[in-house]
C-alpha cells in the first residue's frame, strides 16, 4: 500500500526506547519488504513476537496442476463445489503458475488458528457474505464486493459473520496499484479509477495481553509450518508505515467509458507480478451512434485470461452464473457468443460486476477442479453448440 497509516500509541522517533505504564520496553517489529528497500510498517508489541514455543510440520493436502493441454478455453461452475470450512480450509484451487494461484473458497466457519503467508500478497475477492478480517494491524470489517489485500506475513485470522465467498488470489510478491494512476509524488491522480478516501484501514482495538499456546499457521512458497507462539499475537498497542491489509470496494471503482468499447486494460484495478487485476463493473455503455456495446472477437496471444462472474447479467456469455469462471487461454480466440453482438446493440448500460485476472505466464489446471467443470465450453461459440443438432 502506498499510502501512510498510523493507529494507536506510538514513540516520536523509530527505534527508540518506548516503555510500557510498568518499565518494560514495548517490543519493535519492523514489517519490510524487498529487504528492506520498498514499503514497511512499524508495530509495538506487549510482549516480543519472537517468542515461539514449538514448531511442527502443517501437513497440507498435495494440490497438483496440470498443463492446459490441449490449450482450451474452459468454464468452471464454483458455485456448485461441496467443499466449506474457514477461510483457509474452505480453498479450492483452479488454477495456478509460479506467479500467482487462484482459488475459490466457501468460507461458513471461523478461523479458530492464525495464518500467514510468508510467499506473498494475497488479494481476497468477496462475493457475498460479510464478517470481519482481524490481524495485528486491527480489525477490518468487509462485506460484499470487498476486495481485502493482505500483505505478504501479516498475522490474520477471517471471522465471518455470514457465509462468505471469496475469490482468492495468491501472489508471488507484492499487489499494488498500477503505477499509470500516480504522480510523480505516488498520490493517485485525477484520472484514476479511485481515490485514497475510498480505501479503508483496520481499527485498531485494546490489545489483547494473553499467555498461553496460540497456533499460527505458515505458508511461504510451498514450505510450512505451525508455530506454537506464546503470546497472543493481537498485542500491538501502536503501528504506523505503508505495509498494512486495506479493503476497497468494488462499488467505489470509477469505470472508464468512452465513445467506442473500451479495452479490458482500462479497467484495471491492481498489479502483481506476472498478473493484473480487472473489475468490470457496472457502468454507460458507448455512446458512438454506431457504437457495438459488446466486446469485439480478440486474442490475447500473451496471456491467459480469468474471469470470475460476480453479479449481474453477463450480455456476451451464455450459460454463466453467479460463481462461474473462465479461462480464455492464450493461443485460442474469443469473444462474444452467437447472437452476442446484434443482441447488445442499442444498450445504454450494463449491471455487471466479474473479476478478471490476466496472467502472462501460462497457467495449469487444478485437478481438483475437474468435478465442476464444463468440459465442452470451448464449444460455446459454435453455430450448433454441444448437445444440439
Amino acid at each position: 500500500m502506498a499510502f501512510y497509516a498510523t493507529a494507536g500509541s506510538l514513540p516520536p522517533k523509530r527505534h527508540t526506547q518506548f516503555r510500557r505504564p510498568d518499565g518494560a520496553l514495548y517490543a519493535e517489529e519492523l514489517i519490510s519488504t524487498k529487504g528492506f528497500e520498498s514499503v514497511y510498517s512499524l508495530a509495538y508489541h506487549l510482549h516480543a513476537p519472537t517468542a515461539t514455543l514449538d514448531v511442527k510440520p502443517w501437513e497440507r493436502p498435495l494440490v497438483r496442476f496440470l498443463p492446459n493441454d490441449p490449450i482450451k478455453n474452459r468454464h468452471w461452475f464454483t458455485g456448485r463445489g461441496s467443499e466449506r470450512g474457514d477461510a483457509i480450509d474452505a480453498r479450492v484451487p483452479l488454477v495456478g503458475n509460479d506467479d500467482i494461484i487462484i482459488s475459490v473458497a466457501h468460507a461458513d466457519a471461523p478461523m479458530d488458528y492464525f495464518y500467514r503467508n510468508a510467499g506473498g500478497d494475497e488479494c481476497l475477492f468477496v462475493q457475498s457474505g460479510g464478517g470481519v478480517l482481524e490481524s495485528t494491524f486491527g480489525v477490518l470489517p468487509y462485506r460484499e464486493h470487498d476486495y481485502l489485500v493482505i500483505p505478504m506475513g501479516t498475522t490474520y485470522r477471517v471471522i465471518p459473520a455470514a457465509p462468505t465467498t471469496f475469490v482468492v488470489c495468491e501472489s508471488s510478491g507484492s499487489i499494488t496499484i498500477p503505477k499509470k494512476f500516480r504522480n510523480e509524488f505516488g498520490q493517485l491522480a485525477e484520472h484514476a479509477p479511485y481515490y485514497e478516501r475510498d480505501f479503508r484501514v483496520p481499527v485498531l482495538p485494546d490489545p489483547i495481553d494473553a499467555r498461553g499456546e496460540f497456533e499460527v499457521r505458515i505458508n511461504a512458497r510451498g514450505r510450512a509450518a505451525i508455530y506454537t507462539l506464546e503470546y497472543h499475537p493481537f498485542d500491538v498497542v501502536g503501528w504506523d508505515g505503508y505495509c498494512y491489509p486495506y479493503a476497497f470496494n468494488a462499488d467505489e471503482y470509477a469505470p472508464v467509458t468512452g465513445k467506442l468499447h473500451q479495452p479490458p486494460s482500462s479497467h484495471q484495478i491492481f498489479d502483481a507480478p506476472g498478473a493484473a487485476f480487472i473489475v468490470f463493473a457496472p457502468r454507460l455503455f458507448d455512446y458512438h451512434p454506431l457504437a457495438i456495446p459488446a466486446p469485439y472477437n480478440h486474442s490475447s496471444v500473451d496471456c491467459d485470461e480469468i474471469i470470475y462472474y460476480a453479479s449481474g447479467n453477463f450480455m456476451s456469455r451464455r450459460g454463466i452464473e453467479t460463481g462461474s469462471v473462465t479461462l480464455h487461454a492464450a493461443g485460442a480466440p474469443h469473444g462474444p457468443q452467437p447472437g452476442a453482438v446484434e443482441a447488445a446493440i442499442g444498450k445504454t448500460a450494463t449491471d455487471e460486476l466479474a473479476f478478471a485476472v490476466d496472467c502472462f505466464r501460462p497457467l495449469r489446471i487444478a485437478e481438483l477442479a475437474a468435478p465442476i467443470e464444463d468440459p465442452l465450453y470451448y464449444r460455446s461459440w459454435a453455430s450448433t453448440p454441444a448437445g444440439r443438432s
